[in-house]
């Protein structure tokens, strides 16, 4: 059974492999007969600083209202983004910030320390890329980005992601090896994970 599909792709540089990685998944998941959209998040005009936390709000700009459409249309989001020091690109980490508000993706109880997940039922896939071997960035670093992403955003909203994708050493690897990734991710997207 298809799915609605957002591809959120989290890398500034539209030249990237994540680029090619986000169009592969599209095509893959089309051939699928999945309905698919896509946030290129470079593309988007907005402040990702969220200036005054959540104190005081600041209102949403065009893009950022349409791409909170997406993800409430999306029952699969696929999220892909290079590890840089460790974490998220600053301009992604900034759409999740702007974005993932109180009464958007989650809302606080009053009086009590939970919180209503607003995204519950949503999946997500989270496709990385490294520069080291994801080995190692898995016992040395403990996968901080990952966790950021799957832990401390997409479980808090209630999205439970069901698969991690990681890719690299990106700096070393030769085109045939760039190949074979996008076909990778292309046939990820044709079984829709």
């Amino acid at each position: 059974m298809s799915k609605n599909i957002l591809i959120i792709n989290g890398h500034p540089n539209n030249a990237s492999l994540n680029h090619a990685f986000a169009a592969a998944y599209k095509k893959g998941a089309l051939e699928a007969h999945a309905e698919v959209k896509v946030i290129t998040i470079s593309d988007l005009i907005f402040n990702p600083n969220l200036e005054f936390g959540f104190q005081k709000r600041t209102e949403l700009e065009p893009d950022l209202l349409e791409a909170w459409e997406k993800i409430k249309w999306a029952e699969h989001l696929v999220w892909i983004h290079p590890v840089w020091w460790g974490g998220l690109p600053a301009l992604m980490k900034g759409f999740i910030d702007r974005l993932f508000l109180p009464g958007f993706a989650f809302k606080y109880r009053d009086n009590s320390p939970f919180w209503d997940k607003l995204l519950k039922g949503k999946t997500a896939h989270i496709i990385t890329t490294l520069d080291q071997p994801s080995w190692y960035y898995w016992f040395v670093y403990g996968k901080p980005s990952v966790n950021q992403l799957k832990k401390s955003t997409l479980k808090f909203c209630g999205i439970n992601t069901t698969k991690v994708s990681y890719f690299g050493i990106i700096k070393n690897a030769s085109a045939h090896q760039r190949s074979q990734w996008i076909t990778k991710v292309e046939n990820l997207g044709r079984r829709q994970k």
